[in-house]
């Protein structure tokens, strides 16, 4: 194919530029993106295990409820039934709660002993996995604008510009594409290789990206986009609203346990029940929120589909799975979040989305390498511009990564000095984030580079060996568990200290036995 050489520049240009804009947030929202994948074992690794009650059966969790609601008020306004066996069979918040992210909420778990009698334990909520979910949503902006997250528009913005991004750079390679859409050339430079290896992964993800970019847009702006359909309907809800019903419940007549299980049967098909969220049991207005899961489906997002229904007559005011033919909608509506939350495919589809979470990563990173080294070649005698772009680049993508390590790092530690613990998360990010970028313009890329990926090697090698320490030391005593889930943790960890260990190495031969000119040069 052959496209005039002015409108490749043009293109080229357009590229170059949306992708340096917004690839420095983007950078942060897939990396952090990447592992929402596993928030919930995340934060369940972060936690204590000795904070969870043991699992009791299904028809004992009806008793546990009476017990509960007679003896907690907390209780008889709401609660959540967990049927994974890592987490307490009941939990209600004592203090905080609600769907808005809070540092010091309080959490009240509730179990039987085998006597049948009701233990229960509070302990401050755990949410590490939902500030690396925020962080993945704003890029760690902090602020507000009207009532959404300033961090949340810039990123709408950023993605706007990253699908312009990917627009242009696919019409700028189309000329060449099937010749170079493997090649790897090693031969030709180590700026060669860096920029087939941006194609590569650009061009293979492709309907990822687009998907993603899409997706952030209308997550940020759906406001704007309700505002504008306002103009069709005027004074006329969108949405017809119900009469508030008149009848008192009482959590006295709450079904059992079981018959909402026979009703996510009669429902569904091939769903089975994770939790069940109870709200406004005692008012005129009572829910329930049913998470359930079937990984042989296209699920809402990798946690699950939700039904939400009346808890006493079992009417369903809200499915993010069809009910009957006629809501066909609600598959195209469930598919368009699975695409994005990686809703599909059970565990391999989360590991998928992983991978490519942190491949969207290297995108822009790579991107920013490739712009200044071109810059370089126009210009021998580094520019401050370059200078301060490289600095940037560095401070902000390795310093964010180095951040969010550092705090899963510090978890176990924090417990054991009994620190406030979320604000003790939020304090930590930032203060190694600015740390290192700061670290970052006093010393240069270069420098910057090479030993901020060795602290990301110690900090990741840091991880297991924590957990060792955990299992070895008695006054860890707390965190002595079987689960899986923490080993899992910890393998990736060790993982990634390998790769980073190597990263290092390959950064600092480079500055020290490559171009002599180059900015990451010593």
């Amino acid at each position: 194919m052959r496209i005039r050489g002015d409108i490749l520049r043009t293109y080229q240009s357009i590229h170059t530029w949306t992708g340096i804009v917004a690839g420095l947030v983007l950078f942060i929202g897939f990396y952090a993106g990447s592992l929402t994948m596993f928030e919930e074992e995340i934060t369940q690794w972060a936690t204590p295990p000795s904070h969870q009650l043991a699992q009791i059966s299904v028809e004992q969790l009806d008793d546990l409820i009476l017990k509960a609601s007679a003896t907690y008020e907390k209780a008889q306004q709401g609660f959540k039934i967990n049927f994974n066996e890592h987490s307490s069979p009941m939990t209600w918040y004592e203090q905080g709660g609600g769907r808005s992210l809070s540092l010091d909420d309080v959490m009240m778990h509730a179990s039987l002993s085998e006597q049948g009698e009701l233990i229960t334990n509070a302990e401050p909520a755990n949410e590490l996995g939902n500030l690396i979910d925020m962080l993945h949503r704003t890029a760690g902006i902090a602020g507000k604008l009207g009532h959404e997250d300033l961090g949340v528009l810039v990123l709408g913005i950023a993605s706007a510009l990253y699908f312009l991004a990917l627009v242009s750079g696919i019409i700028f390679l189309l000329p060449t594409l099937v010749k170079s859409f493997f090649a790897l050339r090693k031969n030709k430079g180590v700026n060669r290789f860096w920029l087939d290896s941006h194609n590569l992964v650009g061009i293979a993800s492709l309907p990822f990206h687009l998907i993603i970019a899409w997706s952030v847009v209308v997550f940020a702006f759906h406001d704007v986009f309700y505002d504008g359909l306002s103009l069709v309907y005027a004074d006329k809800p969108m949405f017809e609203r119900s009469d508030t019903p008149q009848i008192e419940y009482s959590i006295d007549q709450l079904p059992s346990i079981s018959t909402y299980l026979r009703k996510v049967d009669e429902l569904t098909d091939g769903y089975h029940a994770q939790s069940m969220a109870f709200s406004g049991l005692s008012s005129s207005r009572p829910s329930v929120g049913i998470t359930v899961i079937n990984h042989q489906e296209m699920m809402r997002n990798n946690t699950g589909d939700f039904i939400y229904m009346h808890p006493y007559t079992f009417d369903v005011s809200f499915s993010s799975i069809p009910m009957n033919e006629e809501q066909y909608y609600v598959s195209y509506v469930a598919s368009f979040f699975s695409l994005h939350f990686g809703g599909m495919g059970g565990d391999i589809g989360r590991w998928v989305y992983f991978v490519m979470g942190l491949l969207g990563a290297f995108l822009f990173y790579s991107g920013n390498l490739l712009w200044l080294e071109k810059r370089r070649q126009k210009q021998p005698i580094q520019s401050k511009s370059n200078r301060f772009m490289a600095n940037l680049t560095v401070g902000v993508c390795l310093g964010s990564m180095l951040a969010v390590v550092a705090t899963l790092l510090s978890s176990k530690w924090l417990y054991l000095i009994n620190a406030h613990i979320n604000n003790a998360y939020i304090t930590c990010y930032y203060l190694v984030f600015f740390a290192a970028l700061i670290y970052s313009f006093f010393h240069g890329a270069a420098k910057s580079a090479i030993y901020i990926q060795k602290t990301l090697f110690i900090a990741c090698l840091c991880i297991p060996i924590t957990t060792l320490l955990a299992i070895a030391i008695p006054s860890f005593g707390e965190w002595t568990s079987t689960n899986s889930t923490n080993f899992i943790v910890d393998i990736v960890a060790l993982v990634f200290a390998g790769i980073f260990y190597f990263s290092a190495f390959k950064t600092k031969q480079r500055a020290y036995h490559g171009e002599r000119n180059s900015i990451w040069a010593l």
